[in-house]
């Protein structure tokens, strides 16, 4: 077998074992089909994810979910007001054996492969912010050692919306690091009976993983190697750089309701995204509609809103779309 026949058949084992992980997280999680197909192309594509919602979505299940599916050591931290930020990363110890005493690096929950930053919003800034080396670095710092993160290494986070009482805004620093923001709405009628039915019951869903660590790492290369047209890039950074209030092509709604446009590293996302997509729907290049697909979940919480954006409720998403739409021309 040729490296060639052997890069397609490993292909259509990615696919075929995508589908199988998206109909998985379906029996687990009722509805938000296109949500969930989200979360899983931003772990394909190596990122980090912001889910928020209101309490009791089944924010929690589905990375619970997604963790047995791939097989990934897992964490669950649960964000709290008292959280410290050594309760994340870890800290030095003092022990005593026979040769006397000496201080030992005792590892926080974030050295796992898919981590669950529960209520993330419910911690301060300060706890908050101790989760920004591992995201961006995959690497924490403690006393001036630093201690690498074992791949895959992504963090699911979720929220509840800011306005509910007790929460803190996630900096705008952090927010950049997430591959995507999510937002779960209230279920429809259907899925409300189809989740009462399904949690007020025996039935299970199958805990059997789907991928193996190593099947995620490669399925993370080959997302890299899917090429883009030079049309399809400098689309991608004409969307991005319309984002910004200040910019020649910024749409009249983007001057009049944005205070910063999205970074350099919100167009890479808008791509990576689009290379995993098209990937899993068997294209081996980026087309149009993988862009489309994926822009506004990568740009939604990059966009921050100017005090005339607020008081007239403005929309990241209207926004955004229509930021890439001008970079269409």
């Amino acid at each position: 077998m040729t490296d060639l026949e052997k890069t397609e058949q490993d292909l259509e084992s990615l696919r075929a074992r995508w589908d199988e992980l998206r109909q998985r997280l379906h029996q687990s999680i009722i509805g938000y089909r296109e949500e969930i197909e989200m979360v899983l192309l931003s772990i394909l594509a190596d990122g980090h994810v912001l889910l928020e919602g209101a309490p009791g979505l089944g924010k929690t299940t589905l990375v619970g979910a997604l963790a047995k599916a791939l097989d990934l050591s897992f964490q669950r931290i649960q964000f709290t007001p008292d959280l410290m930020p050594g309760d994340i990363i870890g800290s030095r110890i003092l022990e005593q054996d026979e040769s006397g005493r000496r201080f030992v690096f005792q590892r926080g929950p974030i050295f796992a492969n898919l981590i669950l930053a529960d209520e993330i919003n419910r911690a301060t800034p300060r706890t908050q912010s101790a989760l920004l080396e591992a995201m961006q670095e995959h690497q924490v710092t403690v006393f001036g050692e630093t201690q690498q993160l074992q791949p895959p290494f992504s963090v699911i986070a979720t929220q509840n919306p800011v306005e509910m009482e007790g929460t803190y805004s996630l900096p705008e620093a952090q927010l950049d690091r997430f591959m995507t923001k999510i937002e779960l709405g209230t279920p429809s009628e259907h899925d409300m009976v189809r989740i009462l039915e399904l949690t007020t019951s025996t039935e299970t869903t199958p805990s059997d993983p789907v991928l193996k660590r190593d099947e995620v790492l490669q399925a993370r290369d080959y997302v890299r190697q899917v090429p883009a047209s030079e049309a399809v890039v400098r689309w991608v950074a004409r969307g991005v750089l319309a984002t910004h209030p200040g910019h020649a092509d910024a749409p009249a709604e983007v001057r009049e309701n944005v205070r910063y446009g999205a970074s350099p590293r919100g167009a890479s996302s808008i791509l990576l995204l689009a290379k995993a997509r098209a990937l899993v729907c068997g294209r081996l290049h980026v087309a149009e509609e993988d862009v489309e697909a994926v822009a506004v979940p990568a740009l939604r919480h990059r966009l921050i809103l100017s005090y005339e954006g607020e008081a007239n409720r403005a929309s990241p998403d209207d926004l955004a779309a229509l930021a890439m739409e001008r970079g269409r021309r």
